[in-house]
C-alpha cells in the first residue's frame, strides 16, 4: 500500500456515514478485501502519521482543549482521531493547530464540561490503531498468537521503509505555536 492509497481509505473514513464503529466495519471490509500484506502496509502508514503529530504546539492545543486532561496514550488517541479526519484536515492541523476550530466536533465541546462528553465526542479514537491486526489476524488464521505474527511483518515493513513519503517527517517543522482562536474556543478553567 502506498501513501496515496493510505489517504485514500482515511479521506473515504473520514466521510462515512455512521458511528465510529460502523466506521470502523467498513474500513475492517475494505482491509478484508486486499491482501493482509496491504493491511500491515496501512498499519506502517498510520503509524509514521501519528508520529508526524507529536509536536508540542499540538499537545498544547489538545490539553487546551481537553482542559488539561491530556494524557500520554490520550494524545496517541488523538493522533489517530486526527488522521481518521482525512489528509486535508490532518495537514492543515499540522501546519497550524489552530486549525482544530475548523472541524466541527471540536467547535462542539466548546463550552461543555469534559465530564458531560460522550465517549464517541472525545478527539481520539483507540480502536483504529487495532483494525489492520484484527484483519492481519483473520485473514492469515493467526488469531491465537497474540498479534505476534502482526507485529513482526509490521516491523519487516517499517525496516523496509514502507513508510509515508518524508513530506510527513517535515510538515511539523513549520508548525504555528499560538492558537488565538482555539484560546477563544476553549478559555482555560472555563469548562469547570
Amino acid at each position: 500500500m502506498d501513501d496515496k492509497t493510505f489517504w485514500v481509505l482515511m479521506d473515504d473514513l473520514s466521510r462515512r456515514p455512521g458511528d465510529r464503529d460502523e466506521r470502523l466495519e467498513w474500513l475492517r471490509g475494505e482491509l478484508r478485501c486486499r491482501p493482509a500484506a496491504e493491511g500491515v502496509e496501512f498499519q506502517a502508514h498510520l503509524e509514521a502519521a501519528c508520529e508526524a503529530v507529536a509536536v508540542d504546539a499540538l499537545w498544547r492545543a489538545v490539553d487546551r482543549i481537553e482542559d488539561g486532561l491530556c494524557s500520554d496514550d490520550g494524545f496517541d488517541y488523538f493522533a489517530l482521531w486526527l488522521v481518521a479526519q482525512g489528509q486535508g484536515t490532518y495537514r492543515a492541523v499540522l501546519a497550524d493547530p489552530d486549525a482544530l476550530t475548523d472541524i466541527a466536533e471540536v467547535r462542539a465541546l466548546a463550552g461543555r464540561p469534559t465530564r458531560e462528553w460522550c465517549d464517541d465526542e472525545w478527539p481520539e479514537w483507540e480502536e483504529l490503531d487495532y483494525v489492520a491486526q484484527e484483519v492481519f489476524d483473520e485473514l492469515t488464521g493467526q488469531e491465537s498468537d497474540d498479534g505476534e505474527a502482526f507485529h513482526e511483518a509490521l516491523e519487516a515493513v517499517q525496516e523496509a521503509g514502507a513508510r509515508p513519503e518524508g513530506e510527513l517527517d517535515t510538515v511539523g517543522a513549520a508548525v504555528s505555536t499560538g492558537t488565538p482562536r482555539l484560546d477563544a474556543l476553549f478559555p482555560v478553567g472555563a469548562s469547570a
